[in-house]
């Protein structure tokens, strides 16, 4: 018997507070979240929101984020699809807009369900979906707007089959490649295309 299994995640609404057993403290969970994912620019939030975007396209965003799965979302169809994303502009102060490129490294993929890691190393998705924050100033730059975001989508069998185990790939390889570019409205239907369940 395992005495320690996986904890099942509940789905927080922000309302809830710090507290000493019975005593509250006046700081709630949104005020955490506030404190520490204000900044949708930096790498490290902008590539959840990125997963977040996508899972909101594809109808997979109603419970929540599992960290350091073998990808990053499945589809009610069973879809499986790496998100990855960049960025011109960053956080910090900046001599240049940054060059666009993404990680696309096989991984032993894990499973949080049972701890365990896959024997060998693959892309473990069906699909990966590119996403750039494509804006270029950083007076207006917004991550929530979607209209300052691209996506390309590509099977990850075309990534397996030209570019084997590379481990990561520019915006002008990638194009070489002939992803599907779309805006968000057109990521699901692409998605669905791509993995012959339209």
């Amino acid at each position: 018997m395992n005495d320690l299994p996986a904890i099942k995640v509940s789905r927080k609404n922000g309302n809830e507070s710090l507290h000493n057993n019975e005593n509250k403290i006046p700081f709630s969970l949104l005020s955490f979240w506030q404190w520490s994912s204000s900044d949708l620019v930096g790498n490290t939030l902008r590539g959840m929101l990125a997963e977040y975007i996508i899972a909101s396209a594809v109808g997979s965003a109603k419970g929540t984020r599992t960290e350091w799965d073998a990808f990053d979302i499945e589809t009610p169809d069973k879809i499986k699809i790496e998100v990855k994303s960049s960025a011109y502009i960053q956080s910090w102060s900046q001599a240049k807009l940054s060059t666009i490129s993404f990680g696309i490294q096989p991984t032993k993929g894990w499973d949080a369900k049972t701890n365990a890691y896959s024997s060998k190393r693959a892309r473990q998705s069906d699909i990966y979906v590119f996403c750039v924050l494509a804006h270029e100033d950083k007076n207006t730059i917004d991550p929530l707007n979607l209209e300052q975001w691209v996506f390309y989508i590509l099977p990850t069998k075309t990534l397996n089959k030209v570019v084997g185990n590379q481990k990561s790939i520019t915006l002008s390889s990638l194009k070489k490649l002939n992803p599907i570019k779309v805006n968000y409205g057109s990521i699901n239907s692409t998605i669905m295309h791509l993995s012959g369940s339209s």
